[in-house]
């Protein structure tokens, strides 16, 4: 071993934190809901530029709840980007949508050449219950403006997943603020954590209460428990909510030594990167091998010095339990994944872990 395991993307806490969750146990709040929920929500609706954000477990409840809202079920037909994590879909799967997958674009975000053809056909199997998922991989938007005017133009909804995008922008635009709302996740990996968490956005105030009231039991105003409706325990605690509030407002230095990780790989000779997006966040950065054997050996050459790394998304199109979903195209994602390695990335990375990581890079580059 070559001292500390060097992990992809831990979380960046300190002293901020802590004086957070101090402050949540000092108020009495400790179970779900509170003070420090509330205060959370203001800073994500303020991040990114919504009315309204609800705070709930994770990124993966946020997508749920955004489709029990919406009454996604087996009448519906669901597209998403093929280059993606599985929460993406997972909840639309479970309800029984028809699922659609598209191609990447050079970038790795969705090629919006293929939106349109999409939307066209699922229109024709699904009239009037057509959902676009969009995708802001590894912390770079897709392009808001071309996504939001295909979907209106076809009558599709549109669902922005800004899960690994906290802190980036489209075209001057916060991840997050396009179509009717927009879902955040708060991982322990991702580039903003609260341990576990994630949230809705909208500018849509019925759909922002319908989402809170199915977090919280779907409870009604009655002092027994008065149901209408079935909900789901999805609420995020006042004690993760107190960490989250702290790693938001350290998020521009987040942001400013997640940019210096990704100018230090880009000095790296011979090195290739995934293609910048304006606005991106640098959550992860993603180098380019020639092939898949030599992403393996550089994935195994790293592994062997003990740094985290793992391939890009294997696609959607390409996942056994998807084999039969539809897909538009599907070779630039898979040449991705074929191709691609996610680097260590963390906003603690210190001058002797990356010259670690670069040491191992360089050596097998050589090799090449």
């Amino acid at each position: 071993m070559n001292g500390r395991r060097i992990f992809l993307s831990p979380p960046w806490t300190g002293e901020e934190e802590r004086a957070m969750v101090s402050k949540a146990f000092d108020s009495g709040y400790v179970a779900p809901c509170g003070p420090m929920v509330e205060a959370f929500e203001e800073s994500l609706a303020r991040l990114s530029g919504r009315r309204f954000a609800v705070a709930v477990s994770g990124g993966t409840a946020a997508l749920d709840l955004a489709a029990a809202h919406l009454g996604i079920d087996r009448s519906w037909t669901v597209v998403a980007p093929s280059l993606t994590f599985v929460a993406t879909v997972g909840p639309a799967w479970h309800r029984g949508a028809r699922l659609v997958f598209l191609d990447s674009a050079e970038d790795g975000n969705v090629d919006c050449s293929l939106l349109d053809d999409a939307l066209v056909e699922a229109a024709r199997q699904t009239p009037g219950k057509v959902l676009f998922i969009g995708v802001d991989l590894y912390g770079r938007c897709c392009d808001y403006a071309a996504v939001s005017r295909i979907c209106e133009e076809r009558g599709a909804l549109f669902i922005i997943d800004s899960a690994e995008a906290v802190g980036a922008e489209s075209a001057g635009r916060p991840a997050g603020s396009a179509g009717v709302a927009g879902v955040y996740s708060f991982n322990g990996n991702k580039i903003a954590t609260t341990s576990g968490g994630g949230a809705l956005v909208t500018d849509d105030p019925s759909f922002a209460a319908h989402v809170r009231s199915l977090s919280q039991q779907s409870r009604e105003r009655f002092p027994w428990y008065e149901h209408r409706e079935v909900g789901y325990n999805y609420r995020m605690s006042n004690i993760v909510a107190a960490i989250g509030i702290a790693q938001v407002g350290k998020l521009p230095e987040i942001l400013r030594r997640r940019r210096e990780i990704k100018e230090r790989y880009l000095a790296i000779p011979g090195l290739r990167l995934l293609p910048p997006v304006p606005g991106e966040n640098n959550w992860l950065s993603v180098a380019l091998m020639p092939g898949m054997e030599s992403r393996d050996a550089l994935l195994d050459a790293l592994e062997k010095a003990d740094i985290e790394t793992r391939p890009v998304w294997k696609p959607m199109h390409l996942q056994p339990v998807f084999k039969d979903c539809k897909v538009y195209g599907g070779e630039v994602s898979q040449r991705l994944f074929e191709r691609g390695i996610c680097l260590p990335s963390g906003s603690g990375l210190d001058d002797a872990d990356f010259a670690r990581i670069e040491e191992t890079i360089c050596t097998q580059l050589s090799r090449m």
